[in-house]
């Protein structure tokens, strides 16, 4: 899951995704929601032919008191990935697909296919999108089946996701398949700013001191939304979640699979357990890590989360006697001061200044990471602080935003807002005003650096709220659910609250820091193999340890 609310917003598993994904969208935010990012996601650099100019020419930026979206007329764009649907009619002529694998990662050991799926699944017969797949075949000869698999976002490419898996034991008995949802990477991209719209973007100063930086940001928000509107079209009214369970209830079908097995990260728990909530009869062995707080209300939001997690982060500092500080509290100042000094004066960074929105961006990124790594980035800050040196910093703050070494972003920055702003609702401009106020109370070191959530309230498309529909599942098999104690982007409540949801699922703890569980514990991925491959789900919860 990535930062939900910030640039103008955190999935994957860090571990292996964090390469390329974590948290991505525009300025930080302070939502509640999710994160992760692909590892070769395409550049959200190109653009889509508009066939409709309704969308065309300047737009109005809501004023600080809008309570609703500035919706647009959605234009007909000629989107990369639209094509004819499949010969046939209605929803027989995409089940009937047959799929043609290539070589294409790891040397041949992860193969792709494409297949069709209906741009609007109340309409098949109309125009089709293209889906990209990819799968590794079981190292066993006896296959129990195949598992699908989703490393988070929203936006997060899954064709590089199945060699996170290598090693754990259920690549021997599966087929591991992953894709890019609709919206994203090779599958139909959303397409926003070009790379130098991003580079300004990623940059600039989403943490407003003033009404007139208030004004800008709003401004700059509502610019980059009518970048996509422009750019993707109707593609922007069909990237929810509910459209992508719909995709992978296909895959199952076209897999041939009586029930599916799924394992999802971050915001890939929602796609679960909304695919279990509408499909519960054709749910098969499923995992989830690291959840969401999809169809539920929670009190704690995501800054709380990276609140928390930075606090764990300065005791350790301090009781290791690093340069920060001799206390918790002296630490947390240190940082303070540093992000509140680059907003006047940028650092060099090597490549390029680090701003306190790419220091914010950088430091993010590492509290992802677990404990062990925490040596890391206390010599990042130490460098920024006492040497004005942040090159650490920036590099973080260049992988959280997919960007690489010649300047160009990855599409996460586009496909994230667009699936996030579309399955959510909201109070305006003047909601996330009021909201930004309280998360500088509850999360005092950091909150005031994630700035006001305002890409969504921006947004030009209407929402269909699909991620605050209750979700529930009471079959068996029951659910896996994946929590970490120290988790920033999906506190651990989330976990909590899907299980009591889910109220036939098990809770798995982990009691560390970090996103995400499984890359980090053995004692997990027991657990998690066990259910997967012997269909051994534990008898009551469980809790773990590193």
């Amino acid at each position: 899951m990535r930062l939900s609310d910030r640039r103008p917003a955190v999935v994957a598993v860090l571990a292996s995704l964090v390469l390329l994904f974590t948290a991505c969208g525009g300025p930080p935010g302070n939502g509640s929601d999710p994160e992760d990012r692909p590892a070769g996601s395409d550049s959200s650099s190109s653009t889509g032919d508009s066939t409709d100019a309704g969308s065309s020419g300047p737009v109005q930026a809501p004023d600080q008191q809008a309570t609703a979206r500035p919706t647009q007329p959605v234009p007909s764009v000629d989107v990369s990935g639209m094509v004819d649907p499949p010969p046939g009619e209605g929803m027989d002529r995409y089940t009937r697909q047959s799929l043609n694998w290539v070589d294409c990662y790891d040397e041949g050991e992860i193969q792709c296919a494409s297949i069709r799926a209906p741009l609007d699944y109340d309409d098949p017969d109309g125009q089709a999108i293209t889906l990209a797949v990819s799968r590794k075949r079981a190292t066993s000869t006896e296959a129990k089946g195949t598992l699908f698999i989703n490393p988070g976002g929203p936006g997060g490419s899954g064709l590089n996701y199945p060699s996170y898996f290598e090693g754990h034991g259920a690549e021997e008995s599966y087929d591991i398949v992953g894709w890019d949802p609709r919206g994203v990477g090779q599958s139909t991209p959303v397409q926003c700013f070009d790379a130098q719209q991003l580079e300004e973007y990623t940059a600039f100063d989403y943490s407003p001191d003033d009404e007139q930086e208030i004004d800008a940001l709003i401004e700059l928000t509502t610019e980059f939304g009518q970048a996509c509107l422009e750019n993707s079209g109707q593609l922007l009214e069909h990237i929810s979640t509910e459209d992508t369970v719909r995709d992978l209830d296909l895959l199952r079908q076209l897999f041939e699979q009586p029930e599916l097995d799924y394992f999802g990260s971050s915001y890939g728990t929602s796609i679960g357990a909304m695919y279990a909530t509408e499909f519960p009869d054709k749910v098969g062995r499923m995992v989830l890590d690291g959840a969401t707080s999809v169809g539920t209300t929670s009190e704690v939001r995501q800054s709380d989360g990276f609140e928390r997690t930075l606090g764990a982060f300065a005791t350790w500092c301090a009781e290791e006697n690093c340069p920060l500080g001799d206390s918790k509290k002296e630490v947390q100042s240190a940082i303070k001061d540093l992000l509140d000094s680059l907003d006047e004066e940028p650092i060099p960074g090597g490549r390029r200044d680090l701003t306190q929105a790419l220091a914010t961006s950088g430091l993010i990124y590492a509290l992802y990471s677990p404990a062990d790594t925490w040596p890391n980035l206390m010599m990042g800050l130490v460098s920024a602080i006492e040497d004005d040196d942040g090159t650490d910093l920036l590099r973080w703050a260049d992988r959280y935003n997919q960007r690489d070494p010649d300047g160009e972003f990855g599409q996460f920055n586009a496909s994230f807002p667009a699936i996030r702003c579309l399955d959510t609702t909201g109070g305006g401009v003047k909601g996330a005003l009021k909201e930004w106020k309280q998360v500088q109370k509850s999360a005092p070191t950091i909150g005031q650096y994630f700035g006001p959530d305002l890409i969504c309230p921006t947004w030009p498309v209407e929402s269909t709220g699909d991620l605050e529909r209750p979700i529930s599942y009471d079959g068996d098999p029951p659910i896996l659910i994946l929590g970490t104690t120290g988790d920033p982007a999906t506190p651990y409540e989330y976990a909590e609250q899907m299980h009591d949801a889910l109220s036939s699922s098990r809770l798995v703890t982990l009691r560390a820091e970090g996103h995400l569980a499984f890359d980090q514990s053995e004692c997990v991925q027991e657990i998690v193999v066990r259910h997967l491959v012997r269909d051994e789900a534990p008898k009551k919860d469980r809790t773990c340890r590193p």
